[in-house]
């Protein structure tokens, strides 16, 4: 989408009205409802700014629908790197890819993304299963409690970061495996949400 400075004052107005509309009514206004917001009888006047807007990438019509005008939801996108074991530790996959991330989960936009396919079931009884996507922030430190990308020496894990004294620990969510002590870490990023597998 492009920015709003590509925006005149009068697409903004129709803009906001259309978006203002469907919030309080369910259903997009009609060309006459939009034609009567900027003042005219003239539904050529309104159509000329929804396609406008469409063409900007700030509306999106379904042609086969009637009042199916609708505004845009920017979408964000990180790379897909790979997969990354929460088993037995493997080496994310270098072959980055963009995957889009759900408006549902916030993420810092301070601070560089990305996403791990997860490989195994050890973080099972927290939500994390064999085949979903989870978006990591790249970070080089955490606290205790955290769940983390971890490069041990026997390669990259998905595990909570544990401190007791100077012991490190890094614990699965599945009572089927051992918690992990590692004598080298490296810590990657930080796990800030997930995208559900497809079933």
């Amino acid at each position: 989408m492009q920015g709003s400075r590509n925006v005149t004052a009068q697409q903004k107005l129709v803009l906001d009205y259309i978006s203002s509309y469907l919030s309080q009514n369910g259903l997009s206004p009609t060309l006459r409802d939009i034609a009567a917001r900027l003042g005219t009888s003239n539904l050529s006047t309104a159509q000329y700014f929804v396609d406008r807007l469409v063409e900007k990438g700030f509306l999106k019509r379904d042609p086969h629908k009637s009042r199916a005008i609708t505004p845009r939801t920017p979408t964000r996108t990180v790379s897909l790197l790979g997969y990354i074991a929460a088993g037995k530790p493997i080496e994310p996959i270098e072959n980055p890819e963009p995957i889009e991330i759900p408006s549902s989960i916030q993420i810092d936009n301070g601070y560089p993304h990305y996403a791990l396919k997860i490989k195994g079931d050890s973080m099972m009884d927290m939500g994390i299963l064999n085949g979903d996507v989870v978006l990591i922030k790249h970070q080089l430190t955490a606290n205790s409690g955290d769940v983390i990308v971890a490069i041990t020496e026997k390669g990259a894990t998905l595990k909570v970061l544990k401190r007791l004294g100077n012991q490190i620990m890094l614990e699965p969510r599945n009572k089927d495996y051992p918690t992990m002590l590692p004598r080298q870490l490296e810590i990657r990023g930080k796990f800030v949400g997930l995208i559900r597998r497809e079933t």
